[in-house]
């Protein structure tokens, strides 16, 4: 589309000028299309004050120039002839006079000469008297020749404005003129007073807000090169001191699983704590799309009647001693989920039915963006969150499910979250007897959905009733399918990778199923013995699924080398009343990473028989 090239031909003719002119022929009596117009556009005129010197205007004027250039050396010569003429006669009556003493005279003028040269050498020449300007009498723009009234105008004679003679503009300049002149002669005064302060004030003054700019810009600047020596210092202490398990982490692999056959296991790794976190548990975790290290985690409570404030950290692997990012709330966050195309937004949903945005490219702790009752928050905890494409005017958005049966969408429109209701689950056959005989029907609580990753309207809702629901965002009255997945509330769903018919669901009814969308019944049903926290497929395989029970076990299961039992179950959480909440494979590395009730989170590599690739 860029190299494609697009013709313009440029024409003498004006497009503005008027195609369809019609004017009276009275050769033929009858109106006639006029066909040539006059093409030429006037971008700018200015009326000028020059003459030509052909024209007779011109000559005029220099003949008139000419003239009066030669009366004035006339003049003077005559004045200079007849003061002569008088000096004359005034020396023939006086030589019979001077004869008598002419010998005493020449003595006198002797010492007079000498006396006036002596004073024409002491004093200076005396200075030239400036020439005065001749006022230009022709020259309409001078205020001497400008009139305050027009009393043509006044009288109510409507004059037609030549250039020299607009009379309404001339005032306006000069009024405008004045107060420009009055506004330099009140800032020249006001240089003199603060010229005539005292010099210590100023310096004063000056040294003292210096001295704040210095002081702010100093700040300011050493507190981020501080921060950023020593998060970089922070890094290379922890790499020192888990050396070994950096060298793990890269390069360790268990060579004993070529010994145990089928079989792998779990390399702990990195434990990641936090002082403020320890009596809370992990309910959601999610690694970052752009940064393969960087995954945040959101603490709360799953007891109802233990609620309080929540926290969301973000930790690095780079760095499990501290996490990089912590922000608190006042209610417990239930679930997290980044935006895939932009990296630095997150979305999160909390225990008292609101949502909120965060933006790790601002220095805040508070959101972003947050829900409130006016804008149609949740009115029970918000179980899971999930960000889709931008919609066609290029807002991000996200959806929401909560236990109060609502699936809503929430679009990030002019710094605004706006929200739309997508569907209401309604629970088949529960309904409720009211007041005088009214029927009430009841609404389904969901507990976790999961859109598919090519059908962009097809999305699954798992609830507490242990149903799965396949639903369209085109409907929102009524299902597409509905499973009887589960006998207790279906705890996580979440369609596979790579084969785009398949999903999979745990529930607390220590169950793990694999379904096709297509078909009523699953096709592989996995008894764990224990109530079944999280489940999650594998970025590396479409065969690979690990899932986590409340017994503090996690199990890593492989379809392709067998379908029947896990290829590794391996005690994670080692006390007893600790629970194992939540499960998530890295993007990239070999690694998995546990949440478990006591707010902490454990990393674990897999074995190579745990990480085979499909052929």
């Amino acid at each position: 589309e860029l190299k494609q090239e697009f013709t313009r031909t440029l024409t003498t003719a004006n497009p503005q000028a008027p195609q369809n002119i019609v004017r009276y022929s009275f050769k033929e009596r009858e109106y006639k299309i006029v066909d040539c117009m006059d093409q030429t556009a006037i971008h700018f005129s200015l009326n000028g004050n020059m003459v030509p010197k052909d024209s007779d205007e011109g000559r005029r004027q220099s003949i008139r120039s000419s003239t009066e250039a030669e009366k004035a050396p006339v003049e003077t010569s005559a004045v200079t002839s007849e003061e002569a003429e008088i000096k004359d006669a005034e020396d023939t009556g006086d030589t019979e006079e001077a004869a008598a003493g002419e010998a005493a005279e020449e003595d006198q003028a002797a010492e007079a000469a000498e006396a006036s040269e002596a004073a024409e050498a002491e004093e200076p020449p005396a200075p030239k008297a400036p020439e005065k300007k001749l006022a230009n009498q022709f020259n309409f723009i001078e205020r001497s020749t400008t009139t305050r009234h027009n009393p043509l105008l006044e009288r109510g004679y409507q004059v037609e404005p030549a250039p020299s003679m607009n009379f309404s503009a001339n005032v306006n300049q000069w009024d405008i003129y004045d107060a420009y002149v009055e506004e330099l002669e009140k800032i020249e005064k006001s240089k003199e007073k603060e010229k005539s302060k005292p010099q210590t004030v100023k310096t004063e003054e000056k040294r003292s807000r210096r001295r704040l700019s210095h002081v702010e810009v100093q700040h300011g600047d050493s507190i981020t090169k501080i921060s950023k020596a020593a998060k970089l210092a922070e890094r290379m202490v922890n790499l020192n001191t888990f050396d070994d398990i950096a060298q793990d982490f890269k390069y360790f692999e268990d060579a004993s699983d070529e010994f145990r056959g089928q079989q792998g296991t779990l390399l702990p790794l990195w434990k990641f704590q936090y002082d403020k976190t320890k009596k809370l548990a992990v309910t959601a975790i999610s690694w970052n799309p752009k940064y393969k290290d960087l995954f945040a985690v959101g603490y709360g409570s799953y007891d109802f009647m233990k609620q309080g404030q929540g926290m969301l950290l973000l930790y690095t692997l780079k760095n499990p001693s501290f996490p990089e990012y912590v922000f608190s709330s006042e209610s417990g966050v239930m679930c997290l989920d980044f935006n895939s195309e932009h990296p630095y937004l997150m979305a999160v949903g909390f225990y008292d039915g609101n949502v909120a945005i965060y933006n790790l490219k601002k220095a805040t702790s508070q959101p972003s963006f947050k829900s409130s009752a006016k804008s149609g928050k949740h009115t029970e905890p918000v179980w899971q969150v999930k960000w889709q494409k931008d919609d066609m005017d290029n807002n991000s958005n996200f959806f929401s499910v909560s236990s109060d049966g609502r699936i809503v969408s929430w679009t990030l429109v002019k710094n605004e979250l706006v929200h739309m209701d997508v569907i209401k689950l309604s629970a088949e056959g529960t309904t409720m007897q009211g007041p005088e005989g009214l029927q009430l029907q009841m609404l389904g609580c969901g507990t976790s959905f999961d859109f598919h990753k090519k059908i962009d309207y097809l999305f699954l809702v798992g609830t507490e009733d242990g149903k799965i629901y396949k639903c369209s965002k085109c409907y929102s009255s009524q299902f597409l399918d509905v499973f009887e997945a589960h006998h207790m509330a279906v705890d996580t769903i979440c369609w596979n990778p790579y084969h785009l018919k398949v999903f999979i669901s745990c529930s607390s009814d220590w169950t793990v199923k694999i379904w096709d969308h297509t078909i009523k019944t699953p096709m592989f049903v996995y008894d764990l013995s224990c109530a079944v926290g999280d489940v999650a497929w594998s970025p590396y395989s479409s065969t690979v699924f690990a899932a986590v029970t409340i017994d503090g076990k996690a199990h890593v299961f492989d379809l392709n080398i067998n379908k029947y039992e896990a290829l590794c179950t391996q005690l994670v959480a080692t006390s007893k009343k600790n629970k194992v909440t939540h499960v998530q494979f890295n993007p990239v590395y070999p690694i998995i990473i546990v949440g478990d009730e006591r707010g902490h989170v454990i990393s674990l590599k897999l074995s190579p028989n745990l990480r085979k690739m499909p052929k």
